[in-house]
Order: structure tokens, then sequence, then C-alpha cells
């Protein structure tokens, strides 16, 4: 594998279930084909990599109840990849995307051939996850091939093409789309760092590199990476690579504690084939990284002894403005903001207006632990006027009850009418929303200074790609406000634009009385349009991190597809997998 001689040959698939590796299956050929078939072998050591995606990363389906309800050929709640089930949100309203996307009734759409839940009876899981709807159907394509990952070839009793044994990994149940490249590059690279002795090419672009290139801040300072302390990282060991989707509309205490289970089976999996496997390494994307401090939390997942270590990207360790913002305002329209093809598909499926968001999030723990949490500080949420500040929240480090909770205030986070259009008869008011919130102010409490001991982060730092630090509301016009609190709601857009009037004014009369115009101003503080700058710096004021990345250039969903993200991810997954001390 990473450290395996050098055959000319025809390179056959390797079998972890296979004898240990030891067996494969070849095939004939014609007596003139001289050609060698190479059997790779494994080393008996194994350390998986566990992707954990992060918000609107997984895919989800919907019992079987709520398909019936909602008159479903199949049971798909959100899948991303699929440009049709997209389509289908996009022409829907604020009460069907509450239906649809209810954290009671939507479970991980995992990838499951023997009982093949799809909630149709004409598709398979292969069918399923195979399948990525752009407008035709197309395979979805693993574009690597490895040993590891490489279809079996056409004799194999029972044969499998890679695209499924990267299902059985849980590549399939994640925003594929969005995260292939870095499912690949870590498959592939971990595990094919040697060859006949001699460092593949690739790994020049890390190897005796600066970490300052990918923008590594000095504090810790970092030094390059060298041959030989790759060499030591990776020889005898493989580096498989599983993607763990989780219910992001669930708490993300409840998805850590999911997330061990399945960790610990897999452990265990590997175990069983007789391999030594004894930790695992994390890797995360934005609320990903909540779900691992989850997972490491003593009294949650409690599996800090079989992580070896996190590497965190773009995570919003305290919270985002962006949160209040989308719940009131929608998400950006992509015109407004430099947003990718694959960013803009998820924005607008979600919900370009705050009622279509709040429907949504208002009703999922899981949304809510996103907003600001009490380490974010005061005066964040702010009104202003003219130029000069009228307002700003919240002034006791408390958002929970001086803005979110708030009842009859123009500015707090919640619409009563916009949380429950569906008129669902249990479980979507404004008192079970902020019994949610209640949830996720203990949750951000109890991970506050949660980080594994060997910790990498990467996170946006760009003023070209501004986020929401500090929200901000401003009215406009000359008139004087003499109580800005008790402005009340007149017309609201719920792209941001307010008609507000003043106490005692009859809406009615709104045109001839005093009223006034409030808008939400756009981000203006560093990120990377979504996580600020501000919220992702916990990571490095905490001092528990062996090593951050403040870096620029890419836009929060796509931060997996650039270049420094990457390499930065790759450096410190072989700084982590070099403190693994293996049991005897």
């Amino acid at each position: 594998m990473a450290n395996e001689p050098h055959f000319p040959g025809f390179k056959l698939p390797t079998h972890p279930t296979l004898k240990k590796s030891r067996e494969t299956q070849g095939f004939f050929t014609p007596v003139e084909d001289l050609i060698a078939q190479v059997h790779s072998v494994l080393p008996m050591r194994v350390l998986p990599i566990i992707f954990l995606p992060g918000i609107m990363g997984s895919n989800l389906r919907m019992t079987a109840e709520r398909q019936k309800q909602m008159g479903r050929k199949a049971n798909i709640a959100w899948r991303p990849d699929s440009i049709a089930e997209a389509e289908r949100l996009l022409r829907g309203n604020a009460a069907m995307r509450q239906t649809q996307l209810d954290p009671q009734t939507t479970e991980v759409d995992v990838y499951d051939p023997l009982r093949n839940p799809t909630g149709d009876v004409n598709e398979t899981a292969d069918t399923r996850h195979d399948v990525i709807k752009v407008k035709h159907n197309l395979p979805l394509e693993v574009g690597i091939n490895s040993p590891l990952l490489m279809d079996d070839p056409i004799t194999a009793r029972p044969r499998k093409s890679k695209a499924q044994k990267a299902r059985e990994r849980g590549w399939g149940e994640v925003f594929y789309k969005s995260y292939q490249t870095i499912l690949e590059m870590c498959e592939q690279r971990l595990n094919t760092a040697f060859s006949g002795g001699k460092l593949d090419s690739w790994w020049t672009n890390i190897v005796n590199v600066p970490p300052i290139e990918w923008q590594a801040h000095s504090q810790p300072n970092l030094s390059p990476l060298d041959e030989s302390a790759l060499r030591k990282a990776v020889t005898n060991c493989w580096f498989p690579v599983h993607a763990m989707g989780y219910n992001w509309l669930e708490s993300n205490r409840r998805s850590g504690i999911r997330v061990a289970e399945r960790i610990n089976h897999l452990i265990r999996q590997y175990q069983d084939q007789g391999f030594r496997c004894e930790k695992v390494i994390i890797v995360t994307h934005s609320m990903g990284g909540l779900v691992a401090r989850a997972l490491i939390h003593p009294k949650i997942g409690n599996m800090n002894e079989k992580v070896l270590g996190v590497v965190h990207g773009v995570m919003p360790a305290i919270g985002a403005g962006a949160a209040y913002k989308r719940m009131r305002c929608g998400f950006e329209d992509p015109g407004l903001v430099s947003l990718s093809p694959i960013a803009s598909v998820t924005a607008k499926v979600l919900g370009n207006f705050g009622p279509e968001v709040t429907a949504v999030l208002g009703n999922a723990p899981g949304g809510l632990e996103l907003l600001p949490s009490q380490a974010y500080g005061n005066n964040w949420l702010r009104v202003t006027h003219r130029g000069k500040t009228l307002k700003s929240l919240p002034k006791n480090a408390d958002p929970y009850e001086e803005i979110y909770k708030l009842r009859g205030k123009w500015f707090g986070l919640l619409r009563e009418e916009w949380i429950n259009p569906a008129e669902t008869e249990f479980g979507s008011s404004f008192e079970n929303t902020c019994a949610h919130l209640d949830q996720a102010k203990a949750f951000h409490n109890e991970i506050a200074c949660t980080y594994h001991d060997n910790s990498f982060a990467h996170y946006g730092a760009d003023l070209k790609r501004a986020a929401w630090h500090k929200v901000v509301w401003d009215i406009a016009g000359d008139a004087e406000i003499a109580n800005v609190e008790a402005l009340k709601i007149v017309s609201d857009d719920g792209q941001g634009s307010l008609c507000l009037i003043a106490p005692g004014v009859q809406p009615s009369s709104c045109a001839a009385g005093p009223k006034f115009m409030a808008r939400m101003q756009g981000p203006c503080d560093a990120g990377d349009q979504t996580v600020p700058l501000h919220s992702a710096e916990h990571q490095l004021q905490s001092g528990k991190f062996r090593g951050v990345f403040r870096q620029s250039g890419y836009e929060h969903q796509d931060s997996y597809k650039d270049d420094r993200a990457l390499r930065s991810t790759l450096y410190s997954l072989v700084q982590i997998a070099q403190r693994m001390t293996w049991a005897e």
C-alpha cells in the first residue's frame, strides 16, 4: 500500500474481508498474455479517516408514514446531489419544507443493499446511492483507482464496483458533489504516498513546503513536513476513508452519540476481520465540527480515547450571525455574492425567504445550534439610524433570552407566524422553538472548552468573502425615532426589508402616519461568506490546537475544493497520524 514495492503488471483489487487481504480474485487470460496480475497485501494496522459533513451535507430520508402523507413515490427528504429533488423543494412553499424536513420523521439515508430502504419497490439502494440526477441519470463516479477502490474483475463472485465499495464506506450518504474531492484525496494520497520505496510526486506539494504557504498562523509555529516523517506516519498502516452522515435537523448532541455508536461498530468490524484497529481520525466540515466535539465529550459521545485527532474545517465554533440573518431574511441571492453553483443550489433549496428558512430551522434543534452562542459576546445585533447605533444586543451575553426568545419585538429572531405554516397539531410552536433554544444554549455551554488535544483547524479569514459577525438593521429616513423598541412591523418581504410604524399608529394609516423602512445590511466582516472569523477564531484563542490555518479564497460550502484547504488538511492528517502509538 503506502510503502509497497513496485511490481509491473495489472493491479488486482484488494479485499480486506478475504483472509485479512491475503487473498484476492484474479482472472484467466490467453496464454499469449504475459502481463502479471499483482496482488497488494494490506498492512495489519488500520487507522480509519472519518469524514463528518456540515449542515445540509447529509442525505436524509423520511418515514413511511410521512412519505404516504406527502404522496411521494420514494422517501427522499433531502438529497442535494439530485437536481430533480432540489427542483421539487424549490417549487415547494414553507409548509411543504416544514413537513418534508421534520427532525421527528427523518433519518440519514444510509446505504443498505440488503433491505433497500428507499420507499420505492422499483428503486434499489444501489440505484438510490448511484444516481446523481442532473438532467439525466448519471452514475456516481469515483474518480480514483487504487487497490482499495477498484472495480472487481468480471469473473469475481460476488462482483463489486469501486462505487459500491465507496458506498459501503458511506460516501453515498453525504453531499457527494461537494465532498468528493476531499474523500478521494485522503483515500488516494495517504494510501499511495510511496511506491517502490520512492515518494509519490504529488507529495512534493506538501513535503518540505513551509505551512505558511497554506496561510498557517504563527502561533503555534508549524514546521515543514519532511519525507522521513511522512514515511514513518504511513508505513505499515492503511487509511480507509469513511463518511458518516448525521441528521443535521436533530441536535448535535444526539448526532455525536449516534456517530460514536457507528465508530465503535466500525472499529469492531475491522478487528473482527483480523486487523489491528484501535483509533480513528476525524475530519469535519462546518457543523460537523460541533458533532465531533460532542463525539469526544466525556458526557456525550465519550470517544476521546478512540479518536487520535481531529481536523476541523470552517467550523462555526461559537455560532454565526448568518444563522439569525437567514432565519429573518432567507439565504443570500447568489447574484449578490459570488456563491458557487453548489452553494447556490443548497441555499436556494433551503429558502431565499425568511418564512421558508424559519419553517425548517425554527423546528430543527441542530439548525438553532448554529446561532451565535453566549461565547459570541455582546452587541453583535445592532439597529442603526442616520449613522448612529440606537440599540445593540445582547447586553448581558445571553442572546437566547435577549434576542431569540423575545416576543413582540420587531428585531427578535422569531416571527411567530412563520414557525408552523403546515399547521401541525404537535411539535411546532413558539414555545417548542424556545425549548429547542434552551437545549442549544445548554449544548454550547457543555462543549465550550471541548477540543481534542491533537487538533488542527482551517477556516476563512477573508475580507473579500465577508460574513456576518455583526448583524445590522439600518432604518432609513430623517424622521426622529422616539422609541426604537416600540416600533411595529407593518410589512416584511422576508428578504430583509421591513416597514415599521411608530406606537399608536394604526397599520391602515401607515401611508399617512410616521413610518420607517428598515433594511438588513450586508456582511462586512472577514470570513467565508457564512462563518465569520470572529467565531472560527475561538479555536485559535482556545490555545488547544496544534496548528491553525487562517485562509482566504474560498466560499464556505466549497472550502474542500480549495488547494490550500486540501493541502493543509493532508499536512494535518500526517501530523496527527505521527502520534499514533500502537498497542503491542
